[in-house]
C-alpha cells in the first residue's frame, strides 16, 4: 500500500497546467464552502467531494479517500487517508475560476492539483 500511497500523492502533486494568476485566491472559509458544496471535485482517477461540516470522502483510483478539513488563517487544512493509509495533514491555497479549483500545497510554495468542479 505505500508504493500506492506515494503514487497517489503524485497524482494529488501534479502541477495543474493554469497560471497561477488566471485564479482567483480563495479568501474565506465561506467562499470555499459556497465554491465545493455538493458538487465533486474530479480529475483523472480521482473524485472527491469536501462537505461543508469538515469531511472529505472520495476515491483515488480504486481506493476510499477520506478525511478532514478545516479553514486556518486563509488557508483549506485537510488531513487526508487514502486506501487507510495516512497522506497527512498539510494547509493549501486554494485557487478558482471557471469551474476549477486549484490546491497548492505548503501555504501556496508547494505541488499543486487542480480539480473540476461539477
Amino acid at each position: 500500500m505505500r508504493a500506492l500511497t506515494c503514487s497517489l500523492a503524485a497524482v494529488l502533486g501534479l502541477i495543474g497546467t493554469t497560471a497561477q494568476a488566471d485564479l482567483s485566491k480563495v479568501q474565506d472559509r465561506s467562499q470555499f464552502v459556497e465554491l465545493v458544496s455538493g458538487k465533486t471535485l474530479t480529475r483523472p482517477l480521482i473524485k472527491l467531494e469536501v462537505r461543508p461540516d469538515g469531511k472529505i470522502t472520495g476515491k483515488g483510483a480504486r481506493w476510499a479517500v477520506t478525511g478532514s478539513w478545516t479553514w486556518r488563517d486563509g488557508y483549506f487544512c485537510r488531513d487526508l487517508f487514502w486506501g487507510g493509509d495516512a497522506l497527512g495533514y498539510n494547509c493549501q491555497e486554494v485557487r478558482f475560476e471557471n469551474g476549477r479549483v486549484k490546491f497548492t500545497s505548503d501555504k501556496g510554495s508547494g505541488d499543486s492539483a487542480e480539480f473540476r468542479v461539477k
